[in-house]
């Protein structure tokens, strides 16, 4: 399938409800018979292509059929859209999996030529996160705790600091974010005193436990069912745009149910303000303007103020989000939300709402493949580029292999 997919779209019944203006095209980036893929949603300004757009992130590996093991690394790699859309292989990854890949972040200090991505030490097992210039092709800092060995989970978009966690705690209670066979040095402990979300600064490299596990235990007994007989993780940490406020999940497994704890908290990056919320906003939450965060509420799509803890607003008319649950991106320019979310048949369908007067598309359905739940399915994940013209998003292509397609935006 490597002809030009073209899905331009033009939605002719949009037009009463809107000026009808707003058009997409499809088109295939990557190409077999390797598969190439970024990871996860486009969250907390999580961009693929760098300062200029030349380059887009991706990683390449031979399979998608099993978890990847410690001997099965994948090639880090850019895309040159300047160049006929050449891969360029540049470094290998071996802490990855195929719903968030290996955490890929450009370095906002430096954009256009620094990115960071995990690793791990093939002789230890112990995870670390690579800061590697483009420029001089290599890796310019490794971020290695010898004793609590974290990976990147979320780059500060002031670029001063990265959230980091125990993706081999992930591997043995929640195996689709983990990276298998890592070393953890929490086995057996619930709610571990020297294990929860770290602060990593990126110029120094100095690392501080932010909130460990035994503290959100101790605080949320008798406020969360079972939180003291639960084998605690956290699985997604999301800044904030303005890089003052930090949202996560605090999960938790007991008697093989991955998510029997399942409670929203937020946390200020100076460690006070903990907070648990007993509003559940459901879905993948993606953080809107300031401190607000946007995600699901039945079957509504609304907006949560996090300091206020309450929902404040709603986006779009009932039915303009067929599945408010979605993988959901805020444009960068603030614009426009894009929430991607499986249909029937194996398939993805993405909603491109404008936020100004609630025009929206929904596109063509982009193939799963054979991965449709489980540790290896193939989740829609939407992410911006950084003129918030562009979509990057996976596909199943007729050859088999997972590839990544791009959809471009005009308003005409």
């Amino acid at each position: 399938m490597k002809a030009f997919v073209s899905l331009v779209l033009t939605l002719s019944y949009l037009s009463t409800l809107c000026a009808g203006d707003l058009t997409y095209s499809a088109s295939q980036l990557t190409h077999g018979p390797k598969h190439h893929f970024f990871g996860y949603i486009g969250q907390s300004l999580t961009i693929p292509w760098n300062q200029s757009g030349r380059f887009i992130l991706c990683l390449e590996t031979d399979f998608h059929d099993h978890m990847p093991r410690p001997n099965e690394p994948a090639k880090v790699c850019v895309v040159d859209t300047k160049d006929g859309n050449r891969i360029i292989p540049l470094d290998e990854s071996r802490a990855y999996n195929f719903q968030q890949g290996t955490m890929f972040y450009w370095n906002p200090a430096s954009a256009e030529h620094q990115f960071f991505f995990n690793d791990r030490d093939p002789d230890t097992g112990k995870v670390f996160t690579v800061l590697y210039d483009l420029d001089h092709r290599k890796r310019v800092h490794e971020y290695r705790f010898e004793e609590t060995p974290v990976g990147n989970s979320g780059v500060a978009p002031n670029g001063e600091s990265f959230l980091a966690i125990n993706y081999a705690r992930m591997d043995r209670l929640r195996p689709v974010t983990g990276y298998p066979e890592a070393f953890d040095w929490t086995v057996d402990q619930t709610a571990p005193s020297d294990d929860g979300i770290f602060l990593v600064d990126i110029e120094s490299g100095s690392k501080t436990l932010l909130v460990s596990f035994q503290e959100m235990r101790d605080r949320f007994i008798g406020k969360i069912a079972d939180v003291d007989k639960a084998s605690l993780y956290i699985n997604h940490t999301l800044w904030n745009r303005n890089s003052d406020r930090i949202y996560f999940f605090l999960r938790g497994r007991l008697d093989g149910k991955a998510m029997w704890v399942n409670t929203p908290c937020s946390i200020h990056p100076d460690g006070t303000n903990l907070t648990l919320h007993e509003t559940f906003i459901g879905g993948h939450p993606e953080w809107g303007e300031g401190n607000r965060v946007i995600g699901r509420q039945e079957d509504r799509q609304v907006v949560y103020d996090v300091d206020r803890k309450q929902i404040v607003d709603e986006i779009g008319q009932p039915g303009d989000f067929p599945n408010p649950e979605g993988d959901i991106s805020f444009s960068p320019d603030g614009r426009f939300l894009v929430n991607g979310f499986g249909v029937p048949g194996g398939k993805n369908d993405y909603v491109i709402f404008r936020m100004e007067d609630g025009t929206h598309i929904r596109t063509e359905s982009f193939s799963r493949g054979p991965y449709r739940s489980g540790e290896l399915r193939i989740d829609p994940a939407p992410r911006w580029n950084r003129e918030s013209n562009r979509i990057l998003i996976p596909n199943w292509c007729e050859d088999d292999t997972r590839q990544m397609f791009i959809l471009s935006l005009s308003e005409n």
